[in-house]
């Protein structure tokens, strides 16, 4: 495991090269990350069903009043350690990982028991998505160019939900997520400037430098930064 008291550069596996800056770096937010992720209300609700029906069930049987509550109240137990372990994995996660956007590149820092860091140049980034939530949190979606793959188990929980087979890494519920996105997108912006500066080099569609609201249609290809499905 890396030593990450002794790190030169906070989150990042070494030194910044030169003419490389540090735009952003975050976490996300744990209690976010307990019902984004592991979906703590619904466990609730659903342990809460259990614990109503297995009582209900034994008083309409006849039972003691008594018996059913002590039937119960091992459903209630057993929700309550679920749901304490998954808000501490939670926790963990969020006190765990650190994202950080600079000028030419996304890193995350992840991993639990062992951490690792991902490198994402912008060069192999070929589109960013913004899915905001009512609390200003939001997940930023990243979706790789051709022929880069990450498998899906090595980011988890960092990445888009489902999409397994092409992984897409993801910033998961940063806190004021919009910002974050507008900084992205001005940041994969000039690096397509730049790169097309570069002989020989072809212009990429125009950029949209604002995350853009839900349901909007944008006509760049590279860099944006759009409403996730």
């Amino acid at each position: 495991m890396r030593d990450h008291d002794t790190e030169t550069v906070r989150g990042l596996p070494g030194e910044l090269p030169a003419g490389e800056a540090i735009l952003w770096q975050g976490a996300p937010l744990w209690g976010a990350l307990t019902r984004r992720v592991f979906h703590i209300e619904l466990l609730s609700i659903y342990f809460g069903i259990l614990l109503i029906w297995r009582g209900g069930s034994l008083l309409w049987a006849g039972e003691p009043v008594i018996a059913a509550v002590r039937a119960a109240s091992w459903i209630a137990v057993i929700g309550a350690v679920a749901i304490g372990l998954l808000s501490l994995f939670a926790w963990m996660i969020g006190k765990t990982t650190i994202y950080t956007i600079t000028n030419k590149r996304i890193v995350l820092r992840i991993g639990v028991a062992l951490s690792i860091d991902i490198n994402l140049p912008y060069k192999i980034v070929e589109s960013a998505a913004l899915k905001s939530y009512p609390d200003g949190t939001g997940d930023i979606v990243l979706t790789m160019a051709a022929g880069q793959k990450i498998l899906y188990p090595a980011l988890w929980p960092h990445a888009r939900p489902w999409r397994i087979f092409r992984a897409q890494p993801a910033l998961r519920v940063v806190p004021d997520a919009a910002a974050v996105a507008q900084l992205l997108a001005r940041a994969l912006a000039e690096s397509s400037t730049h790169a097309t500066a570069q002989p020989g080099a072809q212009a990429p569609g125009a950029p949209v430098t604002e995350a853009q609201p839900a349901g909007s249609q944008g006509g760049a290809s590279r860099p944006q930064t759009t409403a996730a499905a």
